[in-house]
């Protein structure tokens, strides 16, 4: 063989590497957003589950505050039955944020409801699965950059192009959650 065949040969297998490993780089990122995604599920599924047995302990001490509880089971059900993009679960999702929080501040009215253990702790579970869901989602959206970065960054995007990897919804705040987190936090003694 000659010099110049070696140096062709040896460019083609560099190339045919790179683009193996592209390739395989690309599969692996779309995987982790698929698999972070799932977690976002699990931890959404898990706020759906506690949400009836909240409602319930709420009955039983606000009953005629009825409009507001059939708000946060129909809001739940919205967001369970929405299996869209990430996008439009997001917004179900906010909507839903949005019910719970009224169904806490009616609370702030029944001095025994707050008192009650059962509804303490239905309380804490439910936050802290709001704060699972918010790693879970940070750590999706970290995957969605990841990866909507290779889609669109030369010389990967070529190679994402010729095999139409796509990029990736984030899961987005609501907009008033956003200017909510942009403000400072008042600190009053």
């Amino acid at each position: 063989m000659t010099i110049v065949a070696l140096v062709v040969l040896a460019v083609v297998v560099l190339a045919l590497l790179y683009l193996i490993f592209t390739y395989n780089g690309l599969i692996s990122l779309r995987n982790r957003v698929k698999e972070a995604w799932s977690d976002v599920e699990v931890q959404m599924k898990r706020r759906y589950d506690l949400i009836p047995n909240l409602v319930e302990t709420v009955k039983g001490y606000a009953s005629h505050e009825s409009g507001t509880l059939e708000k946060v089971i129909q809001a739940r059900n919205i967001a369970m039955a929405n299996h869209g993009t990430p996008t439009e679960q997001a917004q179900s999702e906010n909507i839903l944020s949005g019910t719970l929080k009224s169904l806490f501040a009616l609370s702030e009215n029944y001095p025994d409801l707050k008192a009650n253990q059962n509804f303490l702790r239905l309380q804490d579970e439910l936050t802290d699965t709001e704060n699972k869901i918010k790693a879970s989602r940070r750590y999706y959206n970290g995957n969605v950059l990841a990866l909507n970065n290779k889609v669109e960054m030369f010389p990967t995007n070529i190679i994402a192009a010729m095999f139409n990897f796509k990029k990736a919804d984030f899961f987005e705040l609501e907009d008033s959650e956003k200017e909510v987190a942009k403000k400072p936090v008042q600190v009053k003694f």
